[in-house]
């Protein structure tokens, strides 16, 4: 169900060529030496593409970022089987430092944001890997990107709204002058309004600085708008995989996550039913 790298199909996102910058090869992750929290999963995430990971909460997105971004071992996980390389290397056993010196970047879920300090120092302690001319350049892309963040750049970063410091955690990963990045569900607990700001920025990340975007969500609809090609993890493993047009139209698709079916949007509760006899884990 999921594509390896030598069978890419020509309308695959990403370059003319479909060249992979970051691929997940039969991984297997287990927690406490006891828990299966990743079950046999392949990804592939092409260079200038937006690829969406999606599922529902448990469904182990998150474990995924984690292994990426070495940082399994601060919740005793650990790859038991399967790599994961960058640009064709293997990188499953670098340092989270390194990783991020290779241009693989995190903002995590809940954004956590350094509180006691300023937007402008936060921005700083995103740009500590690179140099000073480096660092300013960056942060004047940040600024362009997020006009509200140059305008409260002396402001205590604990005071923003979530909105707020939702950009300021995506301006302080674009401080590192990232490859990849990686999107822990950047609309958690945000207005709609301000989840369509965060969508735009996201837009211009991939269309206008050519930057590879990994998006982790449970709000399908909104990732499915944007990106250009999903993988739908369930328990552990790869269910579904394809094209935003191909999921959309896939019926289990639609009742599971988008809440769609042929007789109209059900309730969550209705969804919630449904779940218990999806085809693809029968």
């Amino acid at each position: 169900m999921t594509t390896p790298i030598e069978t890419l199909p020509a309308d695959y996102p990403g370059t003319s060529a479909n060249k992979s910058l970051l691929e997940f090869r039969n991984i297997r992750i287990v927690y406490d030496n006891a828990i299966e929290a990743i079950r046999d999963v392949s990804m592939t995430v092409p260079v200038g593409a937006i690829v969406g990971l999606l599922g529902s909460n448990g469904a182990g997105k998150s474990t995924l970022l984690k292994a990426m971004s070495g940082i399994l071992y601060t919740e005793e996980g650990e790859i038991e089987s399967g790599s994961i390389s960058f640009l064709g290397e293997s990188v499953h056993d670098l340092a989270p430092d390194e990783l991020v010196r290779r241009g693989i970047v995190q903002v995590p879920e809940g954004r956590r944001v350094f509180p006691a300090l300023t937007i402008d120092e936060n921005l700083q302690m995103g740009g500590y890997t690179r140099s000073a001319t480096e660092a300013r350049e960056q942060r004047d892309k940040v600024f362009a990107l997020f006009p509200r963040l140059h305008e409260r750049r002396n402001q205590i970063a604990g005071y923003m709204s979530g909105g707020e410091q939702q950009m300021l955690a995506i301006g302080r990963a674009l401080m590192t002058g990232p490859v990849l990045l990686a999107l822990d569900e950047p609309s958690l607990g945000l207005a709609p309004l301000i989840i369509d700001r965060i969508y735009e920025v996201i837009a211009k990340l991939r269309d206008e600085m050519k930057l590879t975007v990994l998006l982790v969500e449970q709000n399908a609809q909104r990732a499915l708008d944007i990106c250009d090609y999903a993988y739908i993890l369930e328990t552990g493993r790869v269910v579904l995989d394809g094209t935003p047009r191909k999921l959309s139209a896939n019926e289990d698709v639609q009742e599971f996550y988008l809440g769609v079916s042929g007789s109209g949007r059900k309730s969550m509760r209705d969804v919630k039913h449904y779940k218990r006899r999806k085809r693809w884990l029968s």
